[in-house]
């Protein structure tokens, strides 16, 4: 190497400014000062119910979290962020030259993490001795784990972890590199100086969802006037992840945003270990059924102890049946309301309060609260459902998403119990589902079956070209009933009373009390 080399190599590196040769730096934000989380439904779920393990829906989170940046290059990892986060979605704003570099660091700190970070490697562990009962300390080397049990190899031979009905505990030599007691971002940046930034840090995750559950109390009728229900509904919210956002801006966007699919998002490992354990005894000991191992049959409970009456007293309940009064459940009343408001073409959700969404768990607002939404009760059928034996009719609530009826207010998809009062108390007629309604939709939810409306469909002769019908729908009940029956053909001539509804043929009649109507229709045979 020649002279003018070496010291331009020389001047090169004292160029480097000071900075650039020291250690990188870590700092770590453990939590958020202030959270807001806004959930979207999962795409194409339907009228399914949110999965509990893994919701499938997303949430988009904005943490603020304030740290102590120093001059140089530094690493900041981001603790408790969401499990489920898209790592290419994270912005992160407030660092004043920005970010370098981002990572997701999945592996957690746990027993479940532990033992697959040393997997094929040796560790010691703690367990009492039968023959002594005193505590001794062995070199292990783990050879399976963690889905299927924990083997390890000792100078014994194989064995299963904590399947001595002894004490057993496991001694790591060291926290493994890159396990992280939380879900982690770290991002690596440069600052010119040391300074004290609030940060904004914003992305999506999976393992959020959403839905409406509504309850419908049906009210008693006065005469002259239409039937009404007072309609009330929960916004509930799932998080399928294992961190809590305390104290959170909760919002739910109600709509299908259009979101690419995208391939399956790996999730944090972690968790508890899982112990497999198999028999100590010979194979003729062990109890065998159908190829399974079952344990033994566990002891009969006791008997229930007998009520000891002083003087031999006894008491004897009778019941009464309540006549000529209704009891009538009151609807829930509400303290706080979600508010709805507009995002285009989308409806957003804001719940007024802070909230804590908690960890593995739902939570529920209220959403709606509708006092006398006029409806109509419709029976329905379809005649190419029906033979000559009669069979109950199901009937459907049917209203208009208007003000004229109590109502024009967006009505997200969700589930609906509907409740009846009775002389015994408000009972639950059915349940169904409502798809999403905009305002001046029609709603419809079906409840449930009638065996006091039946409908039956007999075919009275047939030609090459034409099939003679005749359908008679039947009312027990000891008021009039609407009914509305699909002919899902195609009827040769008109029919008085039959009209084309979403351009299916409808039989569209009101069937007095304690009697019956028939219908004679011709089809035409293709």
């Amino acid at each position: 190497m020649t002279v003018f080399r070496l010291f331009a190599i020389l001047a090169l590196i004292l160029t480097v400014p000071v900075n650039a040769l020291a250690a990188q730096q870590l700092v770590v934000s453990d939590k958020p000062e202030d959270v807001s989380i806004t959930i979207y439904r999962a795409p194409d779920r339907g009228d399914r119910a949110i999965n509990a393990n893994w919701p499938q829906g997303y949430a988009l989170i904005t943490e603020t979290r304030t740290i102590n940046l120093p001059a140089g290059e530094a690493m900041i990892r981001f603790e408790g962020v969401s499990e489920g986060m898209f790592p290419e979605s994270a912005i992160v704003t407030g660092l004043p030259d920005g970010v370098r570099e981002k990572n997701r660091d999945a592996r957690l700190l746990s027993p479940q993490g532990l033992v697959d970070a040393y997997l094929k490697r040796r560790v010691s562990i703690t367990r009492t001795v039968k023959a002594t009962g005193k505590s001794r300390t062995q070199n292990v080397f783990i050879t399976a784990g963690p889905g299927g049990g924990v083997i390890f190899e000792s100078e014994d031979g194989f064995e299963a972890l904590r399947c001595t009905g002894l004490p057993e505990r496991m001694i790591f030599a060291k926290v493994p590199a890159g396990l992280s007691a939380k879900p982690t971002l770290s991002i690596l940046t440069t600052s010119q100086r040391a300074m004290t930034a609030t940060l904004s840090l914003t992305y999506l995750a999976s393992g959020f969802d959403w839905q409406a559950n509504y309850v419908a109390t049906v009210k008693q009728r006065k005469p002259g006037e239409r039937t009404k229900m007072d309609l009330f509904a929960w916004l509930t919210v799932a998080n399928g992840g294992n961190q809590s956002f305390e104290n959170a801006n909760m919002m739910a966007i109600a709509g299908e945003p259009n979101r690419e699919r995208r391939g399956n998002q790996a999730r944090p490992t972690g968790g508890g270990l899982e112990i497999r354990c198999w028999p100590m005894q010979r194979t003729h000991e062990v109890p065998f059924n159908m190829g399974y191992l079952l344990p033994p049959p566990p002891p009969p409970p006791p008997p229930a102890p007998m009520a000891m009456m002083a003087d031999s007293e006894v008491i004897i309940v009778t019941a009464e049946r309540r006549k000529g009064s209704v009891m009538e459940m009151a609807s829930p009343v509400a303290v706080v309301v979600a508010e709805q408001e507009d995002l285009g073409d989308l409806k957003l959700y804001r719940v007024p309060e802070r909230v804590t969404v908690n960890a593995k768990g739902q939570k529920q607002v209220a959403m709606i609260v509708q006092s006398d939404v006029s409806y109509d009760r419709i029976y329905v059928a379809n005649a190419s459902d029906y033979s000559d034996d009669n069979a109950p009719l199901s009937y459907i609530l049917r209203s208009r998403n208007d003000e004229e009826n109590g109502l024009g207010i967006p009505l997200p998809a969700g589930k609906v119990a509907v409740f009846e009062n009775s002389p015994v108390g408000p009972l639950l007629a059915g349940e169904g589902n409502l798809p999403d309604r905009a305002i001046n939709n029609e709603v419809e939810v079906v409840v449930g079956e009638s065996s006091d409306v039946r409908l039956s469909a007999i075919e009275l002769r047939r030609t090459k070209k034409r099939g003679f019908w005749r359908a008679t729908i039947a009312n027990a009940r000891n008021h009039p009933v609407d009914v509305e029956m699909e002919i899902p053909y195609e009827i040769s001539g008109k029919v008085p009373g039959v009209e084309m509804i979403d351009g299916v043929p409808t039989w569209r009649i009101t069937v007095p009390a304690n009697d019956e109507i028939s219908l004679n229709y011709t089809i035409r045979l293709r």
